[in-house]
């Protein structure tokens, strides 16, 4: 068999031969046991200082641990032929199935995981941990944690493995770190006592929580605005659960109410709110809310206060979030309509006709003719309405309507609040 078949045969097998010149820099290697150049100079710059002395062969023997394997080298270590030398490395005690699939699940794990000994030196790193440092494993394994991190934060790390080291048990640790191009991340896991042969080392398993970190950060800041928002607008305004519990409200809404927020919340929304004529249809808009069949609404609502008075108010309500089937929660801000006043008897569709028409400054034949009315009937309804509004004369029947909220005072011709979905 020539040389090519040889380290043809040598590729698939656990060992590792190499060619060193005078300066014991790999000029060439191969065979399974590692996958590169760059880790066949890392063993041998590992296990040279080990091996016995050369024999009277020039042959050095014996074995050597690296990465938490252990090897059988044999390395020429006279006189080098034509200014090269050659060794022979073979893994012994070749591990199970099972240790080898462990082996690649934790070096190709996404958590970071890390071996070091007491002084801070890497025996052994994942590509997960590499990947912090924006680096490859090679790079880090063989270096003091001083020449991968700053001096303040290798400090503070030194000092995490120590602490790991004297109580003899692992520790939790939620942590800072710094990466090469200047910014910072954050990691959460656990530091360990491990041994690796007679000594006892520091092993650590980390997940990066950067993204996770900032997420929070983001949503605690859009919380805050919101709140800001809410309680600075000066709009009426409360967040109720799909079954009709007060979750969240603003300092004007408790105001409107005349009742303490911290009472506020908890509180079922429809206690808050009158029976009226147009109940009906603010249910049904409520129920198309929650089964997202409607994203908005508005509807016209009597609101009453902790005093008992009652207020018209317009409610626009909006579901929120948009994943589920169901909404979870509704806004509804309050725009109010009237002043607060003690409640009296709803008036009828035909007193509210009769409202608008006055309004509009018809008298009270032509108020009769357009509602098709006798004479008399209208000048009931208008007396009674004088009584209900507790207004003496026909303008201030109309200004008495306005300020209730009764008529709609965004409108031309006037038109009835009450009436309007």
């Amino acid at each position: 068999m020539d040389e090519t078949g040889l380290k043809s045969l040598l590729e698939g097998l656990p060992v590792s031969w190499w060619e060193a010149d005078g300066e014991l820099r790999v000029i060439d290697s191969g065979g399974g046991a590692f996958g590169d150049t760059r880790t066949a100079q890392r063993f041998l710059d590992t296990v040279r200082q080990g091996l016995s002395g050369p024999s009277a062969s020039g042959l050095s023997h014996g074995q050597a641990q690296f990465d938490g394997r252990l090897f059988d080298v044999n390395w020429c270590l006279g006189v080098p032929r034509q200014g090269r030398s050659r060794g022979l490395a073979v893994e012994v005690g070749t591990s199970s199935t099972a240790d080898r699939r462990y082996d690649a699940f934790a070096d190709l794990a996404p958590a970071a995981a890390f071996i070091r000994d007491a002084g801070g030196r890497h025996l052994w790193a994942n590509h997960a941990y590499a990947h912090l440092y924006g680096t490859t494993p090679e790079h880090i394994i063989g270096k003091h944690i001083e020449e991968v991190d700053s001096p303040v934060d290798a400090a503070r790390v030194l000092a995490l493995d120590k602490d790991v080291l004297t109580r003899g048990k692992p520790v939790r640790h939620t942590l800072t770190y710094h990466r090469p191009d200047g910014s910072s991340g954050q990691a959460a896991g656990h530091r360990f006592p491990v041994q690796e042969g007679t000594e006892t080392c520091v092993a650590g398993i980390y997940i990066d929580i950067s993204d996770y970190t900032r997420a929070l950060h983001q949503r605690r800041e859009a919380e805050e605005s919101l709140c800001a928002l809410r309680d600075h607008s000066g709009l009426p305004c409360v967040l109720v659960s799909a079954g009709g519990r007060i979750q969240q409200a603003s300092a004007a809404a408790a105001e409107l109410l005349q009742i303490r927020l911290s009472d506020l919340i908890g509180r079922r929304a429809d206690s808050m709110l009158a029976p009226a004529s147009e109940s009906a249809g603010l249910w049904r808009g409520w129920r198309d809310l929650i089964a997202r069949r409607s994203r908005r609404i508005q509807a016209s609502a009597v609101l009453v206060d902790a005093h008992g008075r009652q207020r018209r108010a317009r409610l626009h309500l909006t579901t929120v979030g948009r994943g589920a089937a169901r909404a979870t929660s509704v806004w509804a801000v309050a725009t109010p309509q009237g002043i607060a006043h003690e409640p009296h008897p709803a008036l009828t569709a035909s007193q509210e006709r009769i409202l608008s028409l006055l309004a509009v400054g018809r008298s009270n034949a032509e108020i009769a003719t357009s509602l098709h009315l006798s004479r008399q009937t209208v000048d009931y309804h208008l007396s009674r309405l004088r009584d209900l509004l507790d207004a003496p004369t026909r303008c201030a029947l109309v200004a008495r309507a306005y300020a209730l909220g009764i008529l709609l005072p965004q409108s031309w011709p006037p038109r009835s609040a009450t009436r309007q979905q």
